[in-house]
């Protein structure tokens, strides 16, 4: 068994995986609000919020803590922000984890305060995707096929960490995961977007010729999709 870890962890565990810079406060800020399911407006508990205060000098933009919190057992929150001196954006980063992808929303201060007491983001579902790949055809002896996905237009990569089951040698080349040989029986597992669109992209190379295939598939929710790969 294989695990390949990604670029980008898809967990967000503490403040330090975030740049920051020092806390320079100018006020606090009551903001009240919710987080959602995007498509079944369902709210979800539990989940944690920070935020990320932006402050732009001469040079770059630098990212200030200005606080974090957790939706409660409903699904709401109510939290006393700090205002951070001189940033005009705030991100609020809402933490993915096995059910739900982490998506940062960025807010002007503006906006912020205007729907301080109204406040709603939503999240995209994951669901379960096995990808089992299997050479049916023997001959020639040796031939590659490369893999990558995406869901919703995100890649495989920076989406959710995937587990390789391989029979057969497989390495990672220019950013896809290649099979070379002859007898090759793989079963990948991962989590994709829900109802959402997820395309694989595979290549085969084979008698010195490339054959190019597309696969699309809507994954569905709170099941186990299974795509086939079969060459």
């Amino acid at each position: 068994m294989r695990v390949i870890k990604l670029r980008h962890a898809f967990i967000i565990i503490a403040y330090g995986l975030f740049s920051s810079g020092c806390l320079n406060t100018e006020g606090n800020l009551e903001i009240k609000g919710k987080v959602i399911d995007e498509s079944t407006k369902i709210q979800i508990p539990g989940r944690d919020i920070i935020v990320k205060g932006l402050v732009r000098n001469e040079k770059e933009e630098i990212s200030v803590e200005a606080g974090q919190f957790s939706t409660d057992s409903s699904g709401n929150f109510t939290y006393t922000l700090r205002k951070v001196k001189d940033a005009d954006f705030y991100n609020f980063i809402l933490v993915g984890d096995s059910d739900y992808a982490f998506v940062t929303r960025n807010l002007g201060l503006y906006e912020l305060e205007q729907n301080s007491m109204s406040l709603t983001f939503s999240l995209s579902r994951l669901t379960d995707l096995t990808i089992k790949i299997l050479r049916e055809n023997k001959n020639p002896v040796f031939d590659t096929l490369s893999l990558i996905w995406e869901s919703d237009g995100v890649s495989c990569w920076s989406l959710y960490p995937f587990i390789i089951d391989n029979y057969g040698e497989t390495q990672n080349y220019l950013g896809l995961t290649t099979w070379i040989g002859g007898d090759i029986n793989s079963t990948i597992k991962t989590k994709v977007f829900a109802d959402k669109k997820t395309k694989l992209f595979w290549d085969l190379i084979r008698n010195g010729k490339r054959m190019e295939n597309t696969y699309t598939i809507t994954c569905k929710r709170d099941i186990t999709n299974t795509v086939y790969i079969k060459y």
